[in-house]
C-alpha cells in the first residue's frame, strides 16, 4: 500500500516526454495524452468532488450549499489550486476525468497554474494544495461510505507539502525509484531509503528546450524516459513503461515546443532598455542572454556561493543519483552527462519569469521586488489574495509578524514561514551590488523576457 501511496505523489516530480522511430512527435499529442490518458490509478470518482463541499469548515460549506453546482466546482477549484481547461473550463487541467467520472492526477497538478487571470499549461502551480484535497477527498469519501484507496492515506504517512505550490516530489521520486532494480523490476521486501524530506516548486515547462540536464540540481541528463518516472506505481509492470514511450516521445515534444508567456501590462521602454545594460552586466553570466542573440550557458553555481536554502542540495546522496543513472530511465547509463555530486544549483533561464513567483527553488520569496532586496524579504508571509501584483511583479501577500495561532491545516498552507527547515529566503545576495534606481530599471526589463 504505501509503495502505491508514494507512487500517486510522483506525480508532481517532472515533466514528460519521447520520440519514436517510425513517426514523427506530435505535440499537440503529448498534451492530450497529459490530459486524457490515466496512467495511474484513479484517486476519486465524480459523485466524490461533487460532494467534497460538504466537509468544509461551515462558514464556506454554508455558502456551497446555498449555491449552484457550477459555482461550487469554482469554490472547489479555487481552494485546492485547480483551473479549467482552455477547451472545456469545466473539466480540470490537472486531472484526467474519463468516460466513467473516474479523476487521476496527471502532471499539470505542478505544471500548470494561474497568472494574472489566466490559465498557463506550462506553469508552475503556486496554489495547488495535494495536501488539502487528498485530506478532505479522504473525508468525503467516509462521508459516502466510499472505499478508499492507498492514496487516500498519503498525507498521513508521508509529507507532501506545508504550502500551497511547493510538494516533496524529490523524495517521491528517489522512493519509488529505490523498490525496483534497474530495469524497473520490482524488488520483493526492497524498503524506502532514509530520505530528507524538503518542499520546493517546480519549475515552469517552458526552460525544458533550453537544457541539456533537468532537475534544480542538473544532475540527470535530459530524456524521454526519465520522465516517465511518475508512473512508477505497483500496477506498473516494467513492460508498462516500455509500452509508453511513444507517449511520451509526443509529451517531450509538447514541452519542448512551449514558450514563455507575455508580460500583459504596460513596459516603460527607456527603463527597459537601461535595465537590460544592468542585466547583461550583472546577471547574464549565470541566467544568460535574451533577444537575438539568446544564451543560456546552464551554469552551475556552488552552494556556498548562491547560499539560498540548501535542503533540497542536501536530500540526494551520489547513490541516489547513481541508481536514476543506472537504469532504463536512463537508459542503463548510455546517456552522458550524470552529475552524481554536483556542486550546487543551476542558474536557471528567466523567460517569462514575471509569472512564476514566489521565487527561489522552494518559494520563499513573494516577489520579484523581494528577490531583488534580499534585506527586504518577508519572514513571515501570507497570499492576499488570486491578484497579480504588477508594482512588485509577483504575488499579493500580507506580511506578518509571525504566523497567525488557530487556523485551519488549507489556510495554514496559505502562510509562508521562512524560519522552518528547507524554507529560508536567504540567498542570492547578488543585486546588494546595485542601487535602488538600477534595480527599479532591472525590474523594468525583467518584464520584457
Amino acid at each position: 500500500m504505501m509503495e502505491r501511496i508514494v507512487a500517486i505523489l510522483i506525480l508532481l516530480l517532472l515533466p514528460c516526454g519521447l520520440i519514436a522511430e517510425d513517426r514523427a512527435p506530435n505535440p499537440q499529442a503529448g498534451y492530450e495524452h497529459l490530459i486524457n490518458t490515466p496512467y495511474l490509478p484513479p484517486y476519486f470518482d465524480q459523485e466524490t468532488f461533487d460532494n467534497v463541499w460538504k466537509v468544509w469548515p461551515k462558514p464556506l460549506r454554508d455558502q456551497a450549499e446555498g449555491a449552484d453546482a457550477d459555482t461550487r466546482r469554482q469554490m472547489a477549484f479555487e481552494r485546492y489550486g485547480l483551473t479549467g481547461r482552455s477547451e472545456d473550463p469545466t473539466k480540470p487541467l490537472q486531472y484526467v476525468v474519463d468516460q466513467k467520472g473516474n479523476w487521476t492526477l496527471n502532471c499539470f497538478s505542478c505544471h500548470g497554474g494561474q497568472v494574472d487571470g489566466k490559465t498557463v499549461p506550462g506553469l508552475p502551480n503556486n496554489r495547488f494544495d495535494f495536501a488539502g484535497i487528498t485530506d478532505e477527498i479522504r473525508l468525503t469519501k467516509a462521508l459516502l461510505g466510499k472505499r478508499l484507496v492507498p492514496t487516500d492515506y498519503s498525507s498521513l504517512v508521508f509529507p507532501m507539502g506545508d504550502n500551497k505550490g511547493t510538494t516533496n516530489a524529490v523524495n517521491f521520486g528517489v522512493a519509488l525509484l529505490s523498490l525496483r532494480d534497474a530495469d524497473l523490476n520490482l524488488v520483493p521486501g526492497a524498503s524506502f531509503p532514509k530520505m530528507l524530506h524538503h518542499d520546493m516548486e517546480p519549475p515552469p515547462w517552458w526552460h525544458f528546450a533550453k537544457k541539456e540536464n533537468i532537475y534544480l540540481d542538473g544532475f540527470a541528463p535530459k530524456g524521454h524516459r526519465g520522465l516517465l518516472q511518475f508512473t512508477l506505481v505497483k500496477e506498473n509492470k516494467a513492460q508498462a513503461f516500455r509500452d509508453r514511450e511513444d507517449d511520451f516521445r509526443d509529451v517531450y515534444a509538447y514541452l519542448s515546443s512551449l514558450e514563455a508567456p507575455k508580460y500583459p501590462g504596460p513596459i516603460d521602454p527607456a527603463k527597459a532598455d537601461r535595465g537590460r545594460i544592468i542585466f547583461n552586466n550583472h546577471c547574464s553570466e549565470c541566467h544568460g542572454t535574451y533577444g537575438d542573440k539568446a544564451d543560456y550557458p546552464e551554469r552551475m553555481v556552488p552552494i556556498d556561493v548562491v547560499k539560498t536554502d540548501r535542503a533540497r542540495f542536501d536530500s540526494l546522496t551520489p547513490a541516489h543519483r547513481q541508481a536514476y543513472g543506472q537504469s532504463w530511465f536512463n537508459t542503463h547509463g548510455q546517456q552522458k552527462g550524470l552529475i552524481a555530486d554536483p556542486e550546487g544549483y543551476v542558474a536557471p533561464p528567466l523567460d517569462g519569469v514575471w509569472a512564476t513567483a514566489p521565487y527561489l527553488h522552494n518559494g520563499s520569496v513573494p516577489t520579484l521586488w523581494h528577490l531583488l532586496h534580499p534585506g527586504e524579504r518577508p519572514q513571515v508571509w501570507r497570499w492576499k489574495g488570486l491578484a497579480y501584483d504588477h508594482q512588485q511583479m509577483g504575488i499579493s501577500v500580507e506580511v506578518l509578524n509571525e504566523v497567525p495561532q488557530g487556523l485551519s491545516s488549507i489556510d495554514r498552507r496559505e502562510v509562508f514561514d521562512t524560519s522552518r527547515f528547507g524554507k529560508s529566503a536567504t540567498g542570492h545576495d547578488f543585486p546588494n551590488v546595485l542601487s535602488d534606481a538600477e534595480k527599479e530599471d532591472l525590474l523594468e526589463y525583467l518584464k520584457t523576457l
